[in-house]
């Protein structure tokens, strides 16, 4: 499998055959058309006045769940709450807020057909909400980052989304992205915690 592979939207069988693995490991998982279906649903499975925090994510920016979640004062939002406090002096009040809200929403770089995600990161500042700190998770993911098993999904990373995102943080903050911390999830130990919503199009790295 080689990189442009990375960019074609799975199958619709592919995509079930997907879901039956994620369910058998514990997520419950969801196809849907499109991002307005999935804006539609996060809306439904998050209850108003809920602390969320948004991974960073292009596809939670390119579906405008970015924005539904944290303008408008439904929710408590996080990410913007952190981000206006100081660096240095509330460090750990940003760390504790980040790794423990009600939700966590974001995205996957892969998830693979026999039920596993794959999440990379160069801060490793969002995965501890989604690796089990946060009281539930929402991913929400397009289907062109469905890949075969764990192998390609490591592939994904290195050759499709990395030098993506390194090209993203270069125009954004003046330096390279790196894949310094890797989350795989195998199975969702607790009933009932864990969304993945499947879209049938394709969006996000």
């Amino acid at each position: 499998m080689t990189a442009p592979t990375f960019t074609a939207p799975a199958s619709e069988q592919t995509l079930h055959r997907t879901a039956t693995a994620l369910t058998a490991r514990g997520f419950a998982a969801e196809i849907l058309d499109d991002v307005a279906a999935a804006r539609t649903r996060v809306t439904a499975l998050i209850p108003e006045g809920a602390s969320v925090f948004t991974a960073a994510s292009e596809t939670l920016r390119l579906s405008g769940l970015d924005d539904d979640l944290n303008t408008g004062g439904r929710y408590e939002a996080i990410r913007p709450r952190t981000l206006a406090m100081d660096r240095v002096t509330d460090a750990d009040d940003i760390r504790r807020l980040r790794a423990s809200p009600d939700f966590v929403i974001g995205s996957v770089h892969a998830v693979t057909e026999t039920g596993s995600l794959v999440i990379a990161s160069g801060s490793g500042s969002q995965l501890p909400a989604s690796a089990g700190g946060a009281a539930h998770a929402i991913w929400v993911v397009g289907a062109q980052k469905i890949v075969p098993d764990l192998d390609a999904a490591l592939r994904r990373v290195e050759d499709h989304c990395l030098p993506l995102e390194s090209e993203r943080a270069l125009a954004a903050y003046g330096w390279p992205s790196a894949v310094n911390r890797l989350l795989v999830l195998n199975a969702e130990p607790f009933p009932g915690r864990a969304t993945v919503l499947l879209l049938r199009e394709a969006i996000g790295f």
